[in-house]
C-alpha cells in the first residue's frame, strides 16, 4: 500500500506505527487487523474517503472491523500528532500572515440547522486557517458550524488578540476585524486605479492560503461529505490536519522533535 493510498512515505509510516503502538488505547483495535493493518485502513480512509465496506473488502475484513479500526486510531493520531499543529499562542508574532476560511462538508443533520452555510451552499463545519507568505500552515482554529461568518470565526478564535491584524491579509468577508483586505466598490462609484492595482497585490499574495487549503484537501475526507458520526468530525479534522503537517516536506525539525517527545511520554 502505497503514499498515494495512505499519504505517507515508509519511514514516515513506520514511525507513525511506533507513536500509535506507544498509546495504551491500541489494545482497544481489532487484534484480527493487527496495529499496521489498524493504521494503513484509517490512513486509507482519511486520505481517500474510500467506504469502510471497500476498505474492508480490500484487508478481508468486515465493515464493523473497519469502523472499530478507524474511530480508534484516528483518536490516538490526533493525540500523538496533535501537538504539531500550533495553538494560538504558539503563532509567531512578527512577520506576514494569510487567512481565509474553508467550509469542511458533512452531511446534513436535521437537527443541526446550524451546519448550512450560505455562502457554500452546502453543509459541513468552518475552519480559519492561517499560512505564512510561503504557504506554510502555521495555525488552524477549532471548527466551528458551517453557518458561522469568517469575523466571527476568526474573532471568537481569540488569533487576532494575539497577534496584530494588520500584519495579516485576508479577504473582503474579513473587512471589519482590522486586517488588510482589498477595497471594497463605494456605492455609485468605481475603485481608483491605485485601489485596483493594491487590490491585484493583495490577491496575488493570498492565492498561496488558497493553495494550502487545497493541499490540506487532499486529504480526501475533509473534501468530501463526512459520514461517520458529527461528534466524532472535530477529532477527525485534528487527526487530519496533523498528518497533513507530519507528511508535508515544509515542516521543520522542532515540529519532529515534539512528535518524538509526545511519543517518549506515552
Amino acid at each position: 500500500m502505497g503514499k498515494g493510498i495512505t499519504g505517507l512515505d515508509r519511514t514516515q509510516l513506520s514511525c507513525l506505527v511506533e507513536m500509535v503502538l506507544g498509546d495504551t488505547e491500541i489494545s482497544l483495535a481489532p487484534r484480527i487487523l493487527g496495529p499496521l493493518a489498524a493504521v494503513r485502513s484509517t490512513l486509507m480512509y482519511l486520505r481517500t474517503n474510500t467506504s469502510q465496506e471497500a476498505i474492508a473488502e480490500i484487508m478481508g475484513v468486515s465493515q464493523p472491523t473497519i469502523s472499530r479500526a478507524i474511530s480508534v486510531v484516528t483518536r490516538i493520531i490526533a493525540r500523538v500528532l496533535g501537538p504539531v499543529l500550533a495553538t494560538v499562542e504558539e503563532v509567531p508574532h512578527g512577520g506576514v500572515h494569510i487567512i481565509d476560511g474553508t467550509l469542511l462538508p458533512c452531511w446534513s443533520w436535521k437537527d443541526r440547522t446550524d451546519l448550512w452555510s450560505g455562502k457554500h451552499k452546502r453543509t459541513g463545519l468552518s475552519l480559519q486557517v492561517l499560512v505564512s507568505p510561503a504557504g506554510r500552515l502555521r495555525w488552524a482554529s477549532d471548527p466551528l458550524p458551517g453557518a458561522t461568518h469568517d469575523t466571527k470565526a476568526i474573532t471568537t478564535s481569540g488569533l487576532l488578540e494575539e497577534i496584530d491584524p494588520s500584519c495579516c491579509i485576508a479577504d473582503k468577508g474579513y473587512i471589519g476585524t482590522g486586517v488588510l483586505t482589498p477595497y471594497k466598490k463605494p456605492p455609485n462609484s468605481e475603485l481608483t486605479k491605485a485601489q485596483k492595482q493594491a487590490n491585484k497585490s493583495l490577491n496575488e499574495i493570498r492565492y498561496v492560503v488558497e493553495r494550502t487549503i487545497a493541499h490540506i484537501k487532499s486529504w480526501k475526507i475533509l473534501a468530501h461529505d463526512y459520514r461517520r458520526p458529527l461528534h466524532t468530525f472535530k477529532e477527525t479534522i485534528t487527526a487530519t490536519l496533523a498528518l497533513y503537517a507530519y507528511t508535508n516536506p515544509r515542516i521543520t525539525f522542532i515540529i519532529m522533535i515534539r512528535c518524538e517527545a509526545q511519543f517518549e511520554s506515552n
